[in-house]
């Protein structure tokens, strides 16, 4: 395990000593009352969190990528078509597993940094008919942020399933989901949400909850098939006991303390804490010069930073160098340009010690690596920031 260097990835992130606490208590049964308890007031508040209260929340052990697998496993069958709006390794992922389940994959791609105009998806959506319709919100691999509330728009109008990956931005960036028209939001347990890897996670439309209700052919995948899990998720939020696979007890119950935590700070305190982070972060980075991968502020998420090294600067020097200050950052992980650039996340129960920390630590390794800029730069211009 690591020792008291600051975890600033794009996730898991470090989290609230309370929900700590509650992933060590002693493992109750999946059938327990006050289980039972626990898991129903979860999957209520993932409805407050998720801004949707006439959405079916899912619970179920798996990773993000596995959140994404019950969205696209359940919501087409061989033949539909599914437009994928991709900004990063992660929309292309969207791609892949759509086809696997079948379906007819049109893919809008974003250029390197930059996002899909709306004007663009409606070009296609105008030009061919989908059942489908994928975006991610944040994408890990770029810190590239998509506009939401245009597509869910888009979505209504053309009748399109609008399916939303939020791995890397519920409980941090703006999402109202039922009020923007979006069928399926996701996420994972370890970033924002602010609970360790373990659970993926969702939120289902009625429309989408009737679309699957409609099919006619059987889920190709056995364990994320959403037959067996609404039964579940229902008899829990009923507070009745009910099996098909063992849920992660302690991870649900420590769910449960970090959602009502994110209640208890207000979903508009919590997105404007991470707007000013985030923005204070970015103007740190600005300040010793380094550029970033999203074009432009609009495109630039809240969640993490994602920058180029400087020339002449040795990416894993760099990083060797900022966790010799304590503080661990993240490698590049677009294959295009994994070795030129690196990210910082952001997100989750970080306040602004963390920022002027990573900054600081930052610049000492950039001094380190021989990076000339003014030393102290990054760390008063982020200053600068958070006191507006």
């Amino acid at each position: 395990m690591r020792g008291h260097e600051l975890l600033m990835i794009p996730g898991p992130v470090d989290f609230e000593p309370e929900v700590l606490q509650a992933l060590g208590a002693p493992t109750t049964s999946h059938v327990a009352p006050v289980f039972i308890e626990v898991f129903g007031r979860a999957l209520e508040r993932m409805r407050a969190v998720w801004q949707c209260p006439s959405g079916q929340p899912l619970v179920v052990a798996g990773s993000g990528t596995f959140a994404m697998e019950l969205a696209g496993a359940n919501l087409v069958v061989p033949g539909d078509r599914a437009l994928v709006i991709s900004t990063g390794v992660f929309g292309d992922r969207f791609e892949d597993l759509l086809s696997r389940h079948g379906a007819e994959v049109t893919v809008l791609r974003a250029p390197l940094g930059g996002v899909v105009e709306p004007d663009r998806v409606e070009d296609e959506l105008r030009r061919r008919r989908f059942k489908l319709l994928t975006v991610t919100h944040v994408d890990t691999s770029t810190a590239v942020r998509m506009p939401l509330e245009p597509l869910g728009d888009l979505g209504r109008r053309h009748g399109v399933l609008t399916v939303v990956d939020g791995v890397c931005s519920v409980a941090a960036e703006e999402i109202q989901q039922e009020a923007w028209g979006l069928d399926v939001v996701l996420t994972a347990s370890q970033k924002a949400i602010g609970v360790p890897p373990g659970l993926a996670l969702l939120v289902a439309s009625p429309a989408a909850v009737d679309a699957f209700a409609a099919r006619r052919v059987p889920v190709r995948s056995y364990y994320a098939d959403w037959g067996k899990w609404l039964p579940i998720m229902q008899s829990y939020e009923a507070r009745q006991p009910s099996y098909f696979g063992t849920p992660a007890v302690n991870l649900v119950v420590a769910l449960g303390v970090s959602l009502g935590r994110i209640l208890d700070e207000g979903l508009a305190p919590r997105f404007a804490r991470h707007a000013l982070l985030g923005g204070a972060f970015r103007a740190g980075v600005d300040a010793i010069g380094l550029r970033q991968l999203p074009l432009g502020e609009k495109a630039r998420a809240n969640t993490l930073t994602a920058c180029y090294y400087p020339d002449g600067v040795s990416g894993p020097a760099l990083l060797a160098a900022i966790g010799r200050a304590g503080v661990t950052v993240a490698g590049g992980l677009h294959s295009e340009i994994k070795d030129r650039y690196f990210r910082i996340g952001h997100m989750g129960a970080i306040r602004a010690a963390a920022i002027l920390g990573t900054l600081g630590a930052l610049e000492t390794g950039l001094q380190e690596a021989g990076h000339r800029f003014e030393l102290g730069a990054g760390v008063a211009a982020a200053q600068r920031a958070l006191s507006r």
